[in-house]
């Protein structure tokens, strides 16, 4: 029983059997170029039909890049932008004090007080800001107190 699986060789050296019996699972070449030849033509498919995927795509993308580019004109700019756009108007109005202001028209004066400040030191003409731009920022903020206490 304890010889089992083993052979007696010239000599009593003992050997296992897995050394002497051939491989089941040893495929031939044939066998091979077969799995290989059909693993490149599904390749060759895939990448077939990722061409032919494309060219649809780009096809379809002209005249949709045109509905996309015209909406797109449509749109009004300051939609995509978080500043202001466009110049001063002649009479300060609300919505173009809380614009210049960055703060809701609804604000308390707290709100207008600390973004009044905010933007100041930002913009002082002691620091090299706009004389115009400062005096601006006074009249919004003067707007929006004036209108606060009403």
């Amino acid at each position: 029983m304890a010889n089992a699986g083993r052979v007696a060789v010239d000599g009593g050296d003992m050997m296992r059997y897995a050394e002497y019996t051939p491989k089941a699972n040893v495929r031939s070449d044939a066998d091979l170029d077969r799995r290989l030849g059909g693993t490149l033509i599904a390749v060759g498919l895939g990448v077939a039909a990722a061409g032919f995927a494309g060219r649809y795509a780009f096809q379809l993308w002209k005249p949709l890049g045109q509905v996309f580019s015209e909406t797109f004109k449509k749109m009004p700019t300051s939609a995509f932008s978080a500043y202001y756009k466009g110049g001063f108007e002649q009479k300060m109005s609300k919505r173009e004090a809380s614009l210049i202001l960055g703060i809701s028209p609804a604000s308390t004066k707290a709100k207008v007080r600390d973004a009044h400040r905010r933007i100041m030191v930002l913009n002082h003409p002691d620091k090299g800001g706009s004389p115009y731009l400062a005096a601006k920022i006074n009249e919004a903020k003067d707007f929006l107190d004036k209108e606060i206490r009403q």
